[in-house]
């Protein structure tokens, strides 16, 4: 990834590390996975999870104290408790089906899921999560390159390059004006 390499001691300058101390183990993930399928009760999750209960309680107060999930008082019974996903939370969906899809490849066994993740609109499987160029072109392992933050849109050959408008939920990439654009 270039001649620059991440100070990789440096444990506060790099998001990784900071994820990784948030949702750093197999309970955080499953406590999320069950939040992105509707569950939002201590007792749900105790039981649809298999966790223990203490175990339960702290990833959860470690959760909301991070800003993932928060606490509300339930709609129907005030006394109790629902765990919401935040923005925040959200924000962590295409981590967790990129890790979804990874296992899937490369688990031990081939997994054969059942029900499928679908797009809501044609319900058919989602493509493989993907790093996207600030245009939209699919990048992979050979296109990623380390730079320092002043010298960001300096190009090798001494052009500089700007950023087009960025890419939104819902927005369509013409794959063919891309092609034309990185041909000429």
């Amino acid at each position: 990834m270039g001649e620059l390499r991440e100070p990789l001691r440096e444990l506060i300058d790099c998001g990784l590390p900071q994820a990784l101390e948030v949702m750093g183990e197999r309970w955080s993930f499953m406590i999320l996975r069950a939040s992105f399928n509707g569950l939002k009760h201590f007792e749900e999750f105790l039981s649809e999870l298999g966790i223990a209960r203490n175990i339960l309680s702290n990833r959860l107060a470690k959760l909301v104290e991070h800003g993932i999930l928060k606490r509300e008082p339930c709609a129907d019974d005030r006394r109790k408790i629902e765990y919401r996903l935040t923005e925040k939370g959200f924000d962590l969906l295409p981590a967790m089906v990129a890790l979804r899809q990874w296992g899937q490849k490369y688990g031990s066994d081939f997994v054969n899921e059942d029900p499928v993740l679908v797009d809501v609109r044609d319900r058919l499987p989602v493509g493989p999560v993907s790093m996207l160029a600030h245009d939209g072109r699919i990048l992979g392992h050979e296109d990623l390159w380390l730079v320092k933050r002043d010298d960001l849109g300096k190009r090798a050959d001494g052009t500089v390059a700007r950023a087009g408008e960025a890419l939104g939920t819902g927005d369509i990439v013409d794959i063919d004006a891309a092609k034309k654009r990185a041909a000429g």
